[in-house]
């Protein structure tokens, strides 16, 4: 008995000792990312600005609005004219260049926060996050308080998956009841959204549906292969995310265009939908496959390290390891990534909504710049440079209603903007590096910017990252 005990209080001071331990690295790893705090005590944080000689670029039509002025009042633009009265108001001359609203990526995964500042960086004023863990809402918190520089932040909870999909990254559920109290629970907790994900049987995923509802959640759908894919179309799903799930669920690995159109025919048919094609983090597999120096990239210091160190390497060693096995898996990831971009196309020309989403964070798709490369893809696809920056804007934005504050340039909208050396309707290239970015109408300017970048790229937080993921196994699981 004195043995038990004995071993009881040794292996609960370890306990207390582990705690303590991570506690004090989190703890630290946040001090780090005190550059992105925001003192409001201090005027260089000011959310109020006269901004004067711009081209706006509304958003809501498609328009550039020349040599207007634009009023921004506590974080929100109060007015855009061609002449403006603002008295004791600080006037920041645009210098003839263009404002356009900020980006907003619709899928990414956020791991810390270093990686809310290179968003910004690259001109991404809004993310939802579609894998939540306790950490993200804390992050919500602090942004919606405006204690830091980020992006607006929207996340959705835990993966919901089925009896069959096992994964530390996946919330499997057992049955029905256990699924409509996760997704009450979620709602209480302070989860914006659900999603819903590969393996869910139909009786799981009624019940999420149901209390989703209920709770006045939305749904975010990756495909679940167990149930019909029209399943998905459900109204209380705003959005389906990934072109390769058409290909892959939907179509079975058919590329097969007769097929595709019937698919794209009940996507249009649910108006309420939008789709989310992730299209550069599928492309990413033919990159690994073709590029043998792919883990070297400079893009991948981005990425958090814990990451980079696991799932970034196993899944450039998974393709490389295909490739040995299998060369002609090259041709058959270029083949779908070519039959993704006609996905694409047969979507706008369908009227669903496409809205502009990444899966950044994971694998080797850094936060950030890959919005860049996903818009290009877009307009590979035929759209011109306006549809294609809709998706990442005014579509994004009416997809959930607690965003529709977002992506445009209108009287009343959010002041997250930004300052453009020259018309992105002209060239897409031009928003990779914003002069400024505003958000929350507080002005960051590009060296700033580039400041951002460069904590980000040197940053040594893996065991700090370990512990959060670590915390998110003990609460969701």
């Amino acid at each position: 008995m004195k043995f038990i005990k004995r071993t009881f209080l040794v292996l609960l001071s370890l306990l207390v000792l582990l705690v303590i331990t991570a506690a004090v690295i989190i703890w630290m790893d946040n001090l780090s990312t005190n550059y992105l705090s925001i003192d409001k005590d201090d005027t260089s944080t000011r959310n109020t600005y006269l901004l004067t000689n711009v081209h706006v670029i509304p958003m809501h039509e498609d328009t550039v609005l020349a040599n207007k002025m634009v009023l921004i009042k506590d974080g929100i633009i109060a007015e855009v004219a061609d002449h403006i009265e603002a008295p004791g108001v600080e006037v920041l001359d645009g210098l003839q260049k263009y404002l356009a609203p900020g980006l907003i990526d619709m899928h990414v995964h956020v791991w810390d926060e270093y990686e809310l500042g290179v968003y910004l960086a690259n001109g991404v004023t809004a993310i939802r996050n579609v894998w939540g863990m306790p950490m993200h809402l804390r992050m919500k918190d602090a942004i919606n308080k405006e204690e830091m520089y980020a992006p607006a932040f929207f996340t959705t909870g835990p993966k919901l998956t089925g009896r069959e999909f096992i994964g530390d990254d996946n919330l499997n559920l057992s049955n029905p009841e256990e699924a409509a109290a996760k997704v009450a629970s979620y709602k209480e907790r302070g989860y914006d959204f659900i999603k819903t994900y590969y393996g869910l049987e139909p009786d799981l995923f009624d019940a999420i549906i149901t209390q989703a509802e209920k709770s006045d959640m939305d749904i975010v759908a990756h495909p679940s292969q167990k149930v019909p894919f029209s399943y998905h179309t459900n109204p209380q799903i705003k959005s389906i995310e990934h072109a390769e799930e058409i290909t892959q669920t939907a179509l079975q690995f058919d590329l097969d265009t007769q097929k595709l159109q019937l698919v794209i025919d009940t996507i249009a048919a649910a108006s309420h939908l939008s789709y989310c094609p992730t299209m550069v983090v599928f492309n990413n597999i033919y990159q690994m496959l073709m590029h043998d120096d792919m883990l070297a990239s400079g893009d991948l210091l981005y990425i958090n390290p814990l990451i980079r160190k696991v799932d970034s390497e196993n899944q450039f060693n998974r393709w490389s390891n295909a490739k040995r096995e299998d060369p002609q898996v090259v041709d058959r990831i270029k083949a779908q990534h070519d039959f993704h971009l006609l996905v694409v196309q047969k979507l706008h020309d369908a009227g669903v909504n496409v809205i502009c989403g990444t899966d950044a964070g994971i694998g080797v798709t850094p936060p950030g710049s890959s919005i860049h490369k996903e818009l290009a893809f877009y307009k590979e696809a035929g759209l011109s440079n306006y549809e294609v920056l809709q998706t990442a804007t005014v579509n994004a934005a009416k997809t959930h209603a607690i965003m529709h504050s977002l992506g445009t340039i209108e009287k009343g909208k959010v002041a997250n903007l930004l300052l453009l050396e020259n018309n992105p309707l002209e060239s897409l290239s031009t928003l990779r590096n914003p002069s400024v970015v505003f958000i929350n109408g507080r002005k960051l300017d590009r060296k700033t910017l580039d400041g951002f970048n460069e904590k980000a790229a040197n940053r040594e937080n893996l065991i700090a990252s370990g512990f959060r993921y670590l915390e998110n196994l003990v609460v969701e699981k």
